[in-house]
């Protein structure tokens, strides 16, 4: 069986067919009918993604069990398990999965490693050092797969990511599930509001990924409807396909997510989503948006990422939107659409969402730094990224969630290690060629110049326009294969880690990789996270291109009352030099990197596969 993000590659090309200089940077919509202060933080944020299974143990009492995995793909919950050790050589087999026989794909899905809500609060301090100030969340509802994207209610926080699986399980158990008025708040529950609490109380915004085309195949609904047939309240929810009938020969049948069973789809009409897992799903906003419903949202989520937004009707997203601003008119909103800019438009003329994951950036900036067959220079990559700057309306240009990497991809030090592989940007025939399951992908780890290209895609990323977005321990030098391999237990500097010896394919490397915190790589990104905050127009600023000939690129970024931002690239193996008089400040430019200055107007060296990010210094 294809994996569920194999799986949404393939959708998302499907979507993608059947969907139909100094710039402004965006035009004008229906943007304009809320004011530019309501969520203009997101402008500001520099986003960290955390996969909460995978991101740090803080409570190890409350670790999954395998009766925990029930309704989870593989389907297997007899036999040999345990937790798998956190520091342990990805690729090799533990003694609980060798007795089960069944392969290392089959093994890491049953892996879990204990990751739970604790452990993000405990890193909150890392994160805040490192200068994040938003968090998005990969699923936290209760569901029995690592990922969580098969969701059993969106009302609970999974039991195993709190203080008392066993009394918080007891607890929902008195509930009537879409019965608002009988939720109870459990430990669970109660931790994600204190990291909601922490996280504010350290200026940083937070938002939930939200899972709304379909639920999970243990879902309180779904499992009356198995159970009750024709008979259960929940049965309009799904797209029942036939029904258990001696008389007639026919059994269940469901339409799940394009074919997966573990994720039964939630039923639509013409104006999305039908009522009874609308109202659901209305409910579920206001409890984890204004938790104490009080009209006052400080102490709820500041936002939302929508899983496979594009699987769900335009009405529903817009009833749906008008629902959040009504709750609170500051919250985010981001979606998880990867088409060409021109299909992503109905998405974001402000009725809908505020942003979007932004692949295509990521597309254009492999293609222009990383990938070799699919090279461009740097006039196309200045005009690739001015097309996606002015496909969208200003006000989302600037909130895009600009990525690298996410959950659903390689690691972006792997695909540098594998830049000949084949296209980032043809996703669907590029997920299946980043998985360790092709024997052309090589899962070592990047060396010392491979990670000099990660630096350059890092200063693009924390100086170009849209707020850039670190996938969880990309800071660290963590690397793997696509999913499930870009999903390892984050590496920990006070950790000790197995050096990794195996391969995918079970071969061993000659030498072994070792495995660890990247102190020189976390300095950098530190470095380039403080020169974004530090200024303003990096964020809030113009965009001009002032040279892009072969591989050098630079651009300037500048809003009124703050210092002017010039960024200049060189992505060649050779030294380079941005010509004398491309920049004319009036006074001598301070690299913000090297610390080193350079007259304004002269010529400027560049170093082999460097950049300069320059400010006029002060007279």
């Amino acid at each position: 069986m294809k994996s569920t993000t194999q799986r949404k590659a393939i959708i998302l090309l499907l979507a993608a067919l059947l969907s139909g200089c100094t710039d402004s940077v965006g035009s004008k919509t229906k943007h304009e009918l809320r004011s530019a202060a309501d969520n203009s933080w997101a402008m500001d944020a520099v986003w960290y993604q955390i996969f909460p299974e995978r991101f740090d143990n803080g409570d190890k009492s409350n670790d999954p069990q395998l009766s925990d995995l029930n309704g989870a793909y593989p389907q297997d919950n007899e036999g040999p398990w345990s937790i798998h050790p956190w520091g342990a050589d990805w690729y090799a087999m533990q003694s609980a999965e060798k007795a089960r026989d069944k392969g290392i794909w089959h093994a890491i899905q049953l892996r879990r490693t204990g990751g739970d809500l604790q452990g993000v609060i405990n890193r909150l301090d890392y994160l805040q050092d490192l200068g994040v100030n938003a968090l998005y969340l990969n699923p936290i509802f209760w569901a029995p797969s690592a990922h969580k994207y098969d969701s059993k209610m969106y009302h609970h926080v999974d039991p195993n990511f709190g203080p008392d699986p066993v009394g918080d399980k007891a607890l929902i158990a008195t509930e009537i599930h879409d019965k608002p008025e009988t939720w109870q708040w459990t430990q669970a529950d109660k931790l994600a509001l204190k990291l909601v609490q922490e996280a504010h109380r350290r200026g940083m915004k937070i938002i939930f990924d939200g899972v709304f085309n379909h639920l999970g195949q243990e879902s309180f609904a779904f499992r009356d409807v198995v159970e009750q047939q024709q008979n259960s309240r929940f049965k309009d929810w799904f797209n029942i396909l036939s029904w258990n009938d001696p008389l007639k020969g026919t059994t269940f049948s469901y339409q799940g997510w394009f074919g997966v069973k573990e994720l039964p789809e939630l039923r639509e009409d013409n104006a999305g989503i039908v009522d009874g897992p609308r109202q659901y799903i209305y409910a579920i906003t206001r409890r984890w948006m204004d938790p104490d419903n009080d009209g006052d949202p400080s102490d709820g989520i500041d936002g939302w990422r929508l899983d496979v937004a594009f699987c769900v009707a335009h009405p529903f997203w817009k009833d749906w939107n008008a629902l959040v601003r009504k709750i609170n008119p500051s919250a985010y909103t981001t979606a998880e659409v990867i088409d060409p800019p021109e299909q992503m438009k109905p998405y974001l003329e402000g009725d809908e969402f505020d942003a979007l994951m932004n692949y295509n950036f990521a597309f254009t900036a492999m293609e222009f730094f990383v990938e070799e067959k699919s090279r461009i220079d740097a006039p196309e990559f200045d005009a690739r990224l001015q097309n996606l700057r002015n496909a969208f309306p200003a006000e989302a240009t600037f909130r895009m969630q600009n990525l690298l990497n996410s959950h659903d991809t390689n690691r972006v030090s792997s695909h540098i290690v594998n830049r000949n592989l084949g296209s980032f940007r043809n996703w669907s025939d590029y997920f299946g060629k980043s998985q360790a399951t092709n024997p052309s992908f090589d899962t070592r780890a990047p060396n010392a110049e491979e990670q000099k290209l990660q630096k350059l895609l890092i200063a693009l990323q924390m100086t170009y326009v849209g707020a850039p977005m670190i996938y969880y321990g990309d800071e660290a030098g963590m690397w793997g294969a696509n999913d499930p391999d870009s999903r390892k237990p984050m590496v920990w500097p006070e950790l000790s880690y197995e050096p990794e010896s195996v391969r995918a394919d079970g071969s061993n490397y000659d030498t072994p990789h070792p495995v660890g915190f990247n102190k020189e790589l976390y300095a950098y990104y530190k470095q380039l996270i403080g020169i974004r905050r530090a200024n303003p127009a990096l964020s809030r600023g113009s965009f001009e291109t002032l040279f892009a000939r072969g591989d050098v690129f630079a651009f300037q970024r500048k809003t009124e009352g703050h210092p002017t931002v010039i960024v200049v690239f060189n992505r060649a193996l050779q030294p380079a030099s941005l010509p004398a008089q491309t920049v004319r400040s009036g006074t001598r430019l301070l690299d913000q990197l090297s610390g080193d200055t350079v007259d304004s107007g002269a010529e400027i060296s560049l170093l082999p596969q460097s950049v300069r990010i320059l400010t006029p210094t002060v007279p």
